[in-house]
C-alpha cells in the first residue's frame, strides 16, 4: 500500500499545509518512516505524533517540519499544537472507522507539516493542522483527486500562495481586446477600463510590439497580472526562436502568420507547446484555412480568421469554421477579427466562433468599460465559479 494525501486549511500566518504518505511498515513508506526517525536533520527534527506525552497515536505517525525551525518559539509550536493536532486527527479517524480494512498495527503515516515563522496563535495552529491532517488522510484513502476532478479543476483558480492566476482558455466564448496602439498612456487607460472578467483576453497588437518590443508584455502584466495575454507577432520566419521569445516575455499565446512557410508554422507551434503557451495562426490573406490546417503535422490551439483593417468594407471573415475545426481534429478554438461590432456578435457565435477579437470598437470608445460590457453581455457567459460556494472544493 502506498497512498498520498494533501490538504491546506486556514489563512494568515497560521494556515496549515499537510503532505501525507501512508503505507505498510514493510514497504517503501515504512522504510522512509524508519529513516526519518533514525536520521535527524538540523532544523527539521522528525517527531512522533502523540495525543499527549506517553500516548502514541495509531497508526504510528511521524511529523516532519517543512520549514527550518530556527528558534524555540517555532520548536514549541511544532512540538505543541502541531504534534497534538496531527495525533488527534489520526486518532479520530480510527474512531470514525476511516481506516476500515487496514491493519492499523502494520500501517504507518508520514506527515510533513508547514508552520510559518510568523505563526503565533496556538489555537489556530492546532485547529488548522487538525483539519488539514484529517482531510489529507481521507483524500489519501479515497485516492483523491480522480482524473475527472483533476482535469475539471486544474484551470479554475489561482494557487493560494502564488497569488496570481495562470489563465487558460477552456470556457469559450471569449472577448479578445486587441490593443493595436502606439501610446502607452492609452494602453494603460484601456487596461484599467476593460472589466476584469474571466472571459476577457488581452492582445498586445503588432503595432504595440513593434514600437515597444516584447517588454510591453511586462508592463501589461503590472496592470493585469491574471490576464491571458496574446503576443501578436505575426511570425514569418524563425518560428521556434520567436515563439520562445514571446514565452520568455510572459505571453500566454503567440501568433504566427498563416503566410509563413509550413516549417516555420510547425516550429512555432511545437515551441509554443514545449514552453506551455498557446499557438495561434493568423489566416489573414490565406485562401483556404482548412486546407492549411489539414496539411500541418502539428496543429495550433487557435485559428484566427482575420479581415484586415485596410479592407473592412468587405464581408466579415467567418469562413467555414466547422471545416477548419474538423481539419484540426476537433480540438481547436476559432477567433474572428476585423471590424467586429456588437450587432454581429450573435452571428459570429452562431457560425462557430469561440473568440471575438475587437479593437477600436472598444479601445477608441469614449467609454471603454461600457463598450466592453456591451460585447460581454452578448457572450451570455457567467464568470467562472461566480455562483459556486467553495471551501476547498
Amino acid at each position: 500500500m502506498y497512498l498520498v494525501g494533501e490538504a491546506l486549511i486556514g489563512d494568515g500566518a497560521e494556515l496549515a499545509h499537510i503532505d501525507l504518505l501512508m503505507g505498510d511498515k514493510e514497504g517503501p513508506v515504512g522504510n522512509a518512516f524508519a529513516n526519518a526517525i533514525s536520521q535527524l536533520s538540523q532544523g527539521h527534527t522528525p517527531l512522533l505524533a502523540v495525543v499527549r506525552p506517553n500516548l502514541l497515536t495509531k497508526p504510528a505517525t511521524v511529523i516532519i517540519p517543512k520549514v527550518t525551525l530556527k528558534d524555540m518559539d517555532q520548536v514549541n509550536e511544532m512540538f505543541g499544537p502541531v504534534q497534538a493536532a496531527v495525533a488527534k486527527a489520526v486518532a479520530d479517524c480510527v474512531e470514525e472507522n476511516a481506516f476500515a480494512g487496514l491493519d492499523i498495527e502494520n500501517t504507518v503515516i508520514i506527515c510533513s507539516a508547514f508552520v510559518h515563522p510568523d505563526a503565533k496563535d496556538y489555537n489556530k495552529i492546532y485547529r488548522y493542522n487538525y483539519g488539514a491532517t484529517k482531510l489529507a488522510i481521507h483524500r489519501a484513502l479515497e485516492k483523491f483527486p480522480d482524473t475527472k476532478t483533476l482535469v475539471f479543476e486544474k484551470d479554475r483558480a489561482a494557487h493560494a500562495i502564488m497569488g496570481f492566476k495562470v489563465t487558460r482558455l477552456w470556457d469559450p466564448p471569449y472577448l479578445q481586446v486587441a490593443m493595436d496602439l502606439v501610446d502607452m498612456g492609452k494602453v494603460a487607460q484601456v487596461l484599467k477600463s476593460v472589466p476584469d472578467n474571466d472571459h476577457v483576453i488581452i492582445e498586445a497588437g503588432t503595432p504595440l510590439i513593434k514600437k515597444f518590443g516584447l517588454s510591453v508584455l511586462g508592463e501589461i502584466r503590472k496592470l493585469r497580472p491574471n490576464a491571458f495575454i496574446i503576443a501578436d507577432m505575426k511570425i514569418l520566419d524563425t518560428g521556434n526562436l520567436e515563439a520562445r521569445m514571446a514565452a520568455d516575455a510572459t505571453a500566454d499565446a503567440v501568433v504566427v502568420s498563416g503566410l509563413a512557410p509550413t516549417s516555420t508554422i510547425e516550429k512555432a507551434i511545437s515551441e509554443a507547446r514545449k514552453v506551455g503557451i498557446y499557438s495561434i495562426i493568423d489566416m489573414l490573406n490565406v485562401t483556404n484555412p482548412a486546407k492549411l490546417i489539414a496539411s500541418l503535422k502539428v496543429k495550433p490551439d487557435i485559428v484566427e480568421l482575420h479581415r484586415a483593417i485596410d479592407v473592412e468594407e468587405t464581408a466579415h471573415a467567418w469562413g467555414d469554421i466547422p471545416a477548419i475545426k474538423k481539419a484540426a481534429g476537433g480540438k481547436l478554438l476559432v477567433a474572428t477579427a476585423g471590424g467586429i461590432r456588437v450587432d454581429v456578435v450573435k452571428e459570429a457565435l452562431k457560425s462557430g466562433a469561440d473568440i471575438l477579437v475587437v479593437g477600436r470598437a472598444i479601445t477608441a470608445s469614449k467609454d471603454i468599460g461600457h463598450a466592453a460590457d456591451e460585447f460581454l453581455e452578448q457572450l451570455n457567459r457567467d464568470e467562472i465559479d461566480q455562483f459556486r460556494v467553495m471551501t476547498d472544493f
